[in-house]
């Protein structure tokens, strides 16, 4: 059984593309070309199931169409409209190249004290100062200067935090 710590969220399906199965993919994060990756994770009706990718193309930076296995219809393609696509963090081993989406549930830890200060909610990356936004609202700089550690084992991130910072 796939558990959802063991995934992260990298897109949407969308609606079918013809009549043979094929789906449009809204992805945030394109991971799954970056690694080669065989298969991606739907949640369908609550549950986490893989399926394996037959081939896929893109139409934009963040759109492709995509054929799974074992979808060959049209209705069947339908079936799964609006289902969220999940990557398994395993095969996401390179730190150097961990994308936003792949650290959200990270909990960050300030070097100083090398105590934890709150888990990675979401990341604002719509201007050219990043921020994590923690699950209690706090925004952090998610600038690489500030950046000391990734351990995605452990799933922390460990942070120079400016004096004062976390007083504001």
């Amino acid at each position: 059984m796939i558990r959802r710590e063991d995934v992260y969220r990298i897109g949407k399906i969308g609606k079918p593309h013809g009549v043979k199965g094929e789906v449009s993919f809204q992805f945030d994060d394109d991971i799954f070309d970056r690694t080669d990756a065989d298969f991606l994770i739907l949640e369908l009706d609550g549950i986490l199931v893989p399926f394996f990718m037959e081939e896929y193309r893109f139409r934009s930076d963040s759109l492709a169409l995509m054929k799974l296995e074992g979808i060959d219809t049209q209705e069947r393609a339908r079936e799964l409209t609006n289902c969220e696509v999940f990557f398994p963090r395993e095969q996401q081993d390179d730190e150097e190249n961990l994308s936003w989406a792949a650290i959200i549930g990270f909990t960050v830890i300030d070097e100083q004290t090398n105590t934890p200060v709150g888990t990675i909610a979401s990341v604002d990356d719509s201007t050219e100062n990043v921020l994590f936004e923690l699950e209690d609202g706090t925004l952090i700089p998610a600038s690489e200067d500030l950046i000391t550690n990734i351990d995605t084992k452990k799933r922390t991130i460990t942070i120079d935090l400016p004096e004062g910072l976390l007083e504001l």
